[in-house]
Parts: structure tokens; sequence; C-alpha cells
């Protein structure tokens, strides 16, 4: 998916927003030239997560390494943590658990600090309390279960922090539908925003019950281009892909790969181009979303 001027825009709101706690004027200033320069050379078929990370580097290369998600990231990986046990209740109690897990998997990606400023922990909850009411398409919910029933590896690529325990719990219950499904998680190859990594993935358990990749990038998206071989091998080998999160949408839309795609629609441009509500949800394969959507 390539950039928009919404797109830009929000890439600079947000990066002024970033650095506005520090102090130096001449450093902000030569950040904020930087971005600019960046984004205005930029290729057109560039993406939004791919400039990201880029910028990134920009940030430590003037600020150093200052602006980190550690914290953020535990909190909400130990906020989920302590929610597992209701979650699994909730999927285990319902009349559908494997559907009900995939909804709640969806509604765990408002966990997002890269696509909003604040996470609101009670409109979380809201989400995770409503999630088994929201609707799935019904004809690619089926299409979805039938192609696991063949499948022999899948691949599971992963967004944010928190969000990845209820991954785990979803993965679980892939896992025990179809036992002989090989599944391969995907996680980034180094820190960027709140974006899950290895670390992550061993704090939450993760590990334990599926084999991670770290895909070696510190993009918050997965560019096909720029990840390493074993994360490209497992994608490109994979029957199936379950993608979650917007970024990871923006970088693997029009691969034409076998690719199921889960997000909540967080920001205006989602909204618009789904003709969605706010924090409403997507479950498409990459062949289906026009028609779909």
């Amino acid at each position: 998916m390539n950039i928009t001027p919404y797109c830009i825009s929000c890439l600079v709101q947000r990066q002024e927003e970033r650095i506005r706690k520090y102090p130096d004027e001449n450093k902000k200033l030569k950040f904020m030239k930087e971005v600019l320069n960046l984004i205005g050379n930029s290729k057109e078929d560039v993406s939004a997560p791919f400039l990201i990370g880029e910028i990134g580097e920009i940030h430590r290369k003037v600020f150093g390494d200052t602006d980190s998600y550690t914290d953020l990231k535990r909190e909400y990986n130990q906020f989920m943590l302590n929610k597992e046990s209701e979650l699994k209740q909730v999927i285990n109690k319902s009349s559908d658990s494997f559907l009900t897990a995939l909804k709640l998997a969806r509604a765990g990606n408002y966990i997002d600090f890269g696509a909003m400023n604040e996470i609101s922990n009670e409109k979380l909850n809201d989400l995770l309390g409503s999630a088994e009411k929201e609707t799935i398409n019904q004809d690619e919910y089926e299409n979805f279960c039938q192609e696991l029933s063949s499948a022999k590896t899948v691949v599971y690529i992963t967004d944010n922090c928190g969000e990845i325990v209820i991954d785990k719990l979803f993965i679980m219950t892939i896992k025990e539908k179809y036992p002989d499904i090989n599944i391969k998680v995907i996680v980034r190859g180094s820190d960027v925003l709140n974006d899950a990594t290895i670390e992550d993935a061993i704090e939450v358990g993760l590990t334990e019950i599926a084999s991670v990749l770290g895909n070696g990038t510190k993009i918050p998206g997965t560019v096909l281009t720029d990840i390493n071989i074993k994360a490209k091998k497992a994608i490109y080998e994979a029957d199936l892909i379950v993608s979650k999160g917007q970024a990871n949408f923006e970088t693997l839309y029009g691969s034409g790969l076998n690719i199921y795609y889960m997000f909540l629609c967080k920001c205006d441009l989602f909204v618009k181009r789904f003709n969605m509500e706010l924090y409403k949800g997507i479950f498409a394969n990459e062949k289906n979303i026009k028609l779909l959507y």
C-alpha cells in the first residue's frame, strides 16, 4: 500500500509531537528537516511503515537511543497476561471457540502506539468484552477454516506487544483444531515502536507453543524485500499466512500471497478506505479484500 498525502501529514505531525520533550531546539530543527527531506525524496511506491523505520534511524542519529517503548511493552504484555485466564474461559465457553479466539485476536490489535498516541485500558477492555458479538464475513471464515484443514505450514505475522498474548491463545486454538499444521510465528527483528520482538514472545510464552522468528528489520511492518532470508523463506513456503495489524497490511498487500489480514481500523485513512467505523475489524484474504470492502 503506497504512502498517501494523509500518511505524509500524519507522519510529520507525529514526529513533531514525538520530539517536543527534548530541550535542544537546534536538534529538533535538524531532525524535522531530515524527516521532511527523507519523505520528499522517497520513491512513489514506498509505504508509511518503511519510512517510519527510516525515521527511527534519523531519530537515533540526532537524539540517541532515548525514545524507548520498553516500559510500555512490558506494561501491556503483563496487562494481557493478567487477562489470559479470563480470555481462555471466554474462548472455552463459546459455542464456536475457534471463531471467538479469532475475534479476540483481532480486537487485541487495538494496542498500537504507532497508530495512536495513547491507549485506553477501558477501551481495550470494552473491545475485548464485545469481540464475540462482532461480525466476520461467513464465507471468508469458512474459506479460512477449509484452507487450514488442508494446510501443512502456516505463518502467523504478529504486530504489537500485549496483543501477542491473544495471538498465542488463537494459535493454540489453531493447533488444537488442526494438530498437523506446522505454525511459524514472525516478529520484528529489533525494537521499533511497541511492536513485538523475540524478547516479547519469550516474555508472554509464545515461544513455548510455536517456532518464533525475528524478521531482521526495524521496520514496523513486513517489507518482503528487506526481511531476512529465514523469514522470507517461511513466508513464501507457507500454504497460508495470517497477517495482524495495519502496518503489515500496508507493507504486504498486493504481494499476491495467500494472506488473511486481520486488524482494526484505527486511523481516518483506514476508516475511509474500508468504509468502517473507528475500531471496527477487518478479516479478509488478499484476493477478496476489494470485493468485501
